[in-house]
C-alpha cells in the first residue's frame, strides 16, 4: 500500500478558468454566427469571432497548464 493521497489533478481555480475559457469560445462562435454578410465574409465572421475563439483556447491551455494553488 502506498501513502499517496487521491486528489484531483486540478484545483478549483483551474476548473473555473476552464469554464471561463469554454464560455469565451462559445461567445466567439456566437459572434461569428451574427455576421450578416453572405457566407460569413464580414468583419464579425472573419476577424472578430475567430480572435475571440483563439483567446478562449489560450485561456483553456493556460487553465490546464497552471499549477493548482494548493500544491
Amino acid at each position: 500500500m502506498s501513502n499517496t493521497k487521491n486528489s484531483l489533478p486540478f484545483g478549483a481555480s483551474n476548473y473555473k478558468m476552464m469554464l471561463i475559457g469554454l464560455a469565451v469560445i462559445l461567445v466567439g462562435f456566437a459572434v461569428m454566427s451574427m455576421d450578416k454578410e453572405e457566407f460569413g465574409f464580414g468583419a464579425l465572421g472573419l476577424t472578430v469571432g475567430p480572435i475571440i475563439v483563439v483567446i478562449g483556447f489560450v485561456v483553456e491551455f493556460w487553465a490546464i497548464l497552471r499549477k493548482p494553488a494548493n500544491s
